[in-house]
């Protein structure tokens, strides 16, 4: 999983769904807490609510976009 900070507007919605699994820098930019994880309902979640899409999460069986849909 990752979070693009050049998109990140720091809304904390992330933060908000899925506080085990996400945290606000000092910058208020999101940082995934750790960078290999599985994707729970809570992630998953979390990455539809960004307004941004700075949610990015791959398989990491397969390589595949999971989120934000191609």
């Amino acid at each position: 999983m990752t979070v693009d900070r050049s998109i990140c507007i720091g809304s904390g919605m992330c933060v908000g769904g899925a506080p085990g699994d996400f945290t606000l820098g000092a910058d208020r930019q999101a940082r995934p807490r750790a960078e290999d994880m599985t994707a729970s309902d809570a992630i998953m979640e979390a990455a539809e609510s960004c307004p941004v899409e700075a949610i990015g999460i791959v398989s990491v069986a397969t390589g595949a976009q999971v989120f934000p849909p191609e």
